[in-house]
């Protein structure tokens, strides 16, 4: 239904987090008589008027920022800005969640669990919604090992986080409705930066291998930090936001999950080859024992490279795979599929050498806070 002179009207949640606003740009561009409203919650307003600020012109026309909150009533709005919103979006994206590993129960409880409440009141008041598009996680299946289906939830798993639990409980609240709201699910796996330009907003997860490696002395080999014959369960924030756009336009999606993924993952030792490679640096024989690695990784300090080192070794020694079959069905035909990792490490390594750079040259604040 046309309003404003618009074709549809989209809501999307977590701006201007990375993925948030990876979602925003890729809508924007690919949807050029698309309104878009972004929910940004009051102490990342500057942050949201400088990412509004690098969009094109014609672009910024075409957003609009409410001030809210995705886990409080009503999202944060008043009464009359909820029933507005609430009459006019065609389409939602929620995209603001807890993702990494180290966050206190509590945050993550609030933001994931009674995120997907406020998804669930919106979604049943705004009667014209086509779809309810909830950017969750791979990490559901928890301490999971062998092959994990999309159509999966509750197998048993334990978790070793409170964020894979409460991502997982909020999916299981989302299930209850998915029969009488347009709910698609999508889990990406591990995200990294774009697979043309590198960019990333954070050095964390999977980052923390490729500083590792770029952060050695040039003589240096560098041990694998478990013994690499895992999966490495990697997939582009380009692939991420450009198939759960597509996915969310499908009128068969309602009701399902899919996965985010490489369907052809690499080794973690294949992966870590690649990444030395590219940093121009020498790859040992030998790998460093789980144990011992998470125990180096407790040391004091450790934290400034990464904030969550213990879980990047956990995701570097779960031997599991994520089955994309309904992804795969639903992006057929189009021009969508995830670039193999041989093809972006390049971009990755020389993105995160440029950052270090600039940290090292002492160019202000603003590198440093994006590496730590």
């Amino acid at each position: 239904m046309a309003r404003r002179g618009y074709d549809e009207e989209v809501l999307v949640t977590g701006f201007p987090s990375f993925r948030a606003r990876k979602m925003v740009e890729h809508l924007l561009a690919a949807e050029p008589k698309t309104l878009v409203h972004v929910l940004v919650k009051p102490q990342f307003e500057t942050e949201a008027a400088r990412a509004v600020g690098g969009l094109p012109p014609e672009q910024r026309k075409r957003l609009v920022c409410l001030a809210g909150d995705a886990a409080s009533m009503d999202l944060g709005l008043s009464g009359k800005e909820y029933r507005e919103l609430a009459g006019a979006v065609d389409r939602f994206h929620h995209v603001a969640q807890i993702t990494y590993p180290g966050a206190e129960r509590e945050v993550a409880e609030q933001l994931n669990v009674g995120g997907a409440r406020e998804v669930v009141e919106f979604a049943r008041y705004a009667k014209q919604l086509q779809s309810v598009v909830v950017h969750s996680s791979a990490v559901v299946s928890g301490n999971r090992t062998g092959v994990v289906r999309e159509d999966e939830l509750v197998m048993g798993q334990t978790f070793r986080t409170p964020v894979e639990e409460t991502l997982a409980r909020a999916e299981r609240l989302l299930g209850r409705y998915s029969s009488e709201l347009p709910i698609v699910i999508v889990r990406p796996t591990q995200i990294v930066g774009d697979s043309r330009t590198g960019e990333v907003d954070s050095f964390d997860g999977p980052y923390m291998l490729i500083l590792l490696i770029v952060g050695a002395p040039q003589d240096l080999p560098v041990p694998l930090p478990t013994r690499g014959d895992a999966p490495m369960n990697l997939v582009p924030i380009d692939y991420v936001v450009r198939a759960a756009h597509r996915i969310g336009r499908r009128a068969d999606a309602r009701g399902r999950t899919f996965h985010i993924a490489d369907p052809r993952p690499l080794t973690v030792r294949r992966v870590f080859e690649l990444v030395a490679n590219a940093g121009g640096k020498r790859l040992p024989g030998g790998f460093i024992p789980t144990n011992i690695t998470k125990a180096l990784l407790s040391a004091p300090g450790v934290h400034l490279v990464s904030k969550s080192p213990r879980a990047f070794v956990d995701l570097l020694s779960t031997p599991v795979r994520y089955d994309t079959t309904n992804a795969d069905a639903a992006l057929a035909g189009s021009a969508i599929d995830c670039p193999p990792f041989e093809d972006y490490v390049d971009a990755l390594v020389a993105y995160v050498k440029k950052r270090v750079a600039e940290r090292r040259q002492g160019d202000g604040a603003e590198a440093e806070d994006a590496l730590l």
